[in-house]
């Protein structure tokens, strides 16, 4: 009998069984793949397998993975203006490769780049967003050869400062306590070294800096100007770099080194100053200055699955200067300040990568910031402290999912508490002197928040946005009454520890939109309602370690402001050449200013001694950039108005006699300019000048004679201004060790800051004349009147950056 043989179920059977084996022996091959200059990922990279024709591009988070069989495989890794990668791998186990592209020097991959950093500009819908990365700011010459992030920014249109002497930024006539800056997503309250002459922000840690003036985007919330966001650069690794510099002012060094081959990584960086010595050679009176300074940031990053990544940033930064001034402390005399302050921030980051285009991320983020004022007693060893404190917590959760070409989203939660010490003086061994302990403020803001960028056709984006704030003021808290005519306190009402005692809640939407005219021109418009629980206190020019922290509480609203912005921007000459034009209008209320005569120092009930004013800033930017060629810098111009207005029935409670007047950041004229000369490889020379209108101050409008004492009088504020501010600096770099396979690389920068000794003034104050002095120049006036200024010469310095790897 003969045996009937299924032939075609056979045949079906033995596939299965093949592919069943051959699925066995699959494994997931992961690549990870960044800028090997900035550690950032690069997503839409292409990636090419052969000999299995497959491949795809990466995500988001610059990520890729595929199955494939057991075997040997050719990765091709190729990206737009980056040199091509090509890794040969050997696939018998589940493997995750990090890989970092250089950036590709040929001209066509610049006319490339070139091509794509326009479109970017182009096609996104935000407005009034400027992003340097590390790359484009040390071009900027610097005070003290390297580069620094407040003064990149200060370069840019819109941006100022109040002077040498400033710590921090003024965004578009907004006060420095009225923008958000962020490092590694916390918080820093005091930004700047030195007496304000350059940031803290650790120089070879950072990566990107994104400033945020328009429409800012809804995960960040608390400030009503503008945020600054300073990335800290991840340390994707696979071997050890170590780079560094030594300079006359400050010394630095950083390494990077993997810890776990393609699982954990470090960076860590430090920076150090001691300019003691230097001080006395710029003027006789300063002989009894002193400062000096250090600041460190580490990131940790573990790579534990193809889909978490978890990091860890730490930052701290330290001051201590001394100015020789006499100062009474209740009934002692102090023969100097000392000013002592650190920060003191951690950032816990996960992200959780659920699918190609949908990604979580959780952010537990913590900041300390902790000034301390010293007074050395005159004729004693005995030393008095003033003490305050911000410390600021936060928990943000947040989910991104790309859906298609045409829309993408974020939404997300975000929990901030507030403690606030706002001054405690310790009087040391003294017996003259009371011990005061200011009472704690806590507060808590609840948010959340939604954003949607949304392709509605070929020519026009939308960018929506929405926060919801809910701000908490909790106790202990005392609140007094006053009397409403005298100002004197009547009685007081207790708060016990965690009782609501005022809540507040806000919306915030925002949008932009971008509307394309042609292939290298857009249209964009903007509108941003933003509120701020948390302000800085002072009333001099830029805020001290001894200003004052405070929270909005019953007597004190937030802050708001809508601002509205419209702008232009194309390309030129093949576009080789970014042209811009913007102009914005910013209504705000609450702003916080101080009633003449007020003093914060150690003031148990603080409003009794601020009001708070309605404001509005309006201006228009022109903005000329070329970022390419041997020739290459920016032009900026800015014409812009800041103005403030109380409106307060009481006259003593009266600022200006309620009429419109100059805030302290306005400036009306801004011009800033920078070019750089990129001569050969090794030479590169960069010019910076910058000018602007003088800032703003009171002159006294009358003298009285008070026990032959000539005292002013001051009637309106702001009612003159300082002579122009202009200066122009200067720095060489000499670059060596071009040869790629050079393991040390090196470079000397030269810097001249203010080249032709502008004396520009910081301030003008008021002293008692004695006799005849200088009649001639101050014409029988009573009181003389004299400029302080803070540079009358040229600063010199010379800067050795290294990198080993």
């Amino acid at each position: 009998m003969k045996q009937y043989i299924p032939t075609k179920g056979l045949l079906v059977l033995t596939f299965l069984l093949i592919g069943f084996f051959s699925n066995a022996q699959d494994y997931t091959l992961s690549l990870l793949v960044l800028d090997e200059n900035t550690g950032l990922p690069l997503d839409n990279t292409q990636i090419a397998i052969n000999p299995c024709s497959c491949g795809g591009i990466t995500n988001e988070a610059g990520r890729f993975s595929i199955k494939l069989p057991d075997g040997n495989y050719s990765v091709t890794i190729n990206y737009i203006g980056f040199a091509i990668k090509v890794l040969n791998v050997q696939l018998n186990e589940n493997k995750i490769l990090t890989t970092e592209l250089s950036p590709q020097e040929e001209q066509l991959s610049e006319v490339v780049v070139r091509a794509k950093r326009i479109l970017d500009n182009l096609e996104t819908p935000q407005m009034g967003a400027l992003e340097l990365n590390a790359q484009e700011l040390k071009k900027i010459p610097a005070a003290i050869g390297e580069f620094d992030v407040l003064r990149g920014m200060t370069l840019l249109a819109g941006v100022n400062n109040a002077g040498e002497l400033s710590n921090g930024l003024s965004v578009r006539g907004g006060s420095l306590d009225q923008n958000l800056l962020l490092y590694d997503y916390a918080p820093v309250f005091n930004p700047t070294h030195l007496f304000g002459l350059f940031s803290v922000f650790t120089p070879e840690a950072v990566s990107t800096v994104d400033l945020y003036r328009a429409n800012i985007p809804a995960r960040y919330g608390g400030r009503t100007t503008s945020v600054l966001d300073v990335k800290v650069k991840n340390p994707y690794t696979n071997k050890f770099k170590l780079s560094g510099g030594v300079g006359i002012i400050s010394s630095r060094l950083s390494l990077e080194t993997p810890i776990i081959q393609d699982k954990l990584m470090i960076s860590v960086g430090g920076r150090a100053g001691f300019t003691d010595f230097l001080l006395p050679l710029f003027s006789e009176r300063l002989k009894n200055t002193k400062a000096n300074f250090q600041d460190a940031t580490m990131k940790l990053l573990y790579l534990p699955t193809e889909n978490d990544q978890l990091s860890f940033t730490g930052f701290y930064t330290k001051d201590f200067y001394q100015l020789d001034l006499i100062t009474k402390i209740q009934n002692i005399n102090a023969e100097s300040n000392q000013y002592d302050f650190r920060t003191l921030n951690g950032t816990l980051n996960w992200t959780h990568s659920f699918k190609n285009d949908v990604n979580l991320r959780t952010l537990f983020i913590a900041s300390d910031y902790k000034p301390k004022t010293i007074f050395p007693e005159q004729e004693s060893d005995n030393e008095i402290e003033f003490t305050s404190s911000i410390n600021y917590l936060s928990l943000v959760s947040e989910l991104s999912n790309i859906v298609n070409d045409k829309v993408d989203y974020y939404g997300g939660v975000q929990i901030n508490k507030y403690t606030i010490q706002p001054g405690n003086l310790d009087p040391g061994n003294g017996n003259s002197i009371s011990a005061v302990d200011l009472e704690r403020e806590n507060s808590y803001v609840f948010s959340g928040y939604g954003n949607v960028n949304w392709l509605l056709g070929e020519k026009l984006k939308l960018s929506a946005g929405l926060r919801l704030n809910h701000f908490v003021f909790v106790g202990p808290y005392t609140q007094g009454t006053f009397d409403d005519i005298t100002g004197e306190l009547t009685g007081s009402t207790f708060f016990e520890k965690g009782a609501g005692v005022k809540t507040y809640n806000n919306l915030e939407p925002r949008m932009g939109l971008n509307y394309k005219l042609g292939e290298v021109t857009s249209v964009k418009a903007s509108y941003a309602r933003l509120n701020q629980y948390l302000q800085n206190v002072y009333n001099s020019t830029t805020p001290l370690p001894t200003s004052r922290w405070k929270t909005s509480d019953p007597n004190i609203a937030p802050q708001s402001s809508d601002a509205f912005g419209l702008g232009v921007y194309t390309g030129v000459a093949d576009n080789t050449i970014e042209l811009g034009v913007e102009g914005y209008y910013r209504t705000s209320d609450n702003n916080l200013t101080y009633k003449p005569g007020a003093n914060f120092f150690l003031q148990e009930f603080l409003e009794r001694d601020i009001v708070q004013a309605e404001g509005k800033a309006y201006g228009v930017e022109l903005s000329f950039r070329k970022p390419r060629g041997k020739f290459n810098g920016w032009f900026n111009y800015t014409w812009s108005r800041s103005l403030l207005r109380s409106q307060n029935e009481k006259l003593v409670d009266r600022v200006n006699n309620n009429q419109w007047y100059p805030s302290d950041f306005d400036r009306p004229h801004v011009f800033n300019g920078t070019v750089n000369f990129e001569g050969d490889p090794y030479n590169t020379w960069s010019f910076n000048f910058t000018a602007q209108t003088g800032r703003p101050y009171t002159v006294a409008n009358s003298v009285f004679k008070l026990e032959d004492l000539d005292v002013p009088i001051f009637l309106e504020r702001n009612n003159a201004r300082l002579r122009p501010y202009h200066r122009l600096d200067f720095s060489w770099k000499i670059s060596y060790g071009k040869n790629p396979n050079r393991k040390w690389k090196g470079d000397w920068i030269f810097t001249i800051y203010n080249v032709y000794s502008r004396r520009n003034p910081f301030n003008v104050y008021y002293t008692q004349r004695q006799g005849l002095e200088d009649a001639d120049i101050f014409l029988g006036s009573p009181l003389g009147s004299y400029e302080l200024s803070v540079l009358n010469s040229p600063l010199f310095a010379v800067t050795y950056n290294f990198v080993f790897d």
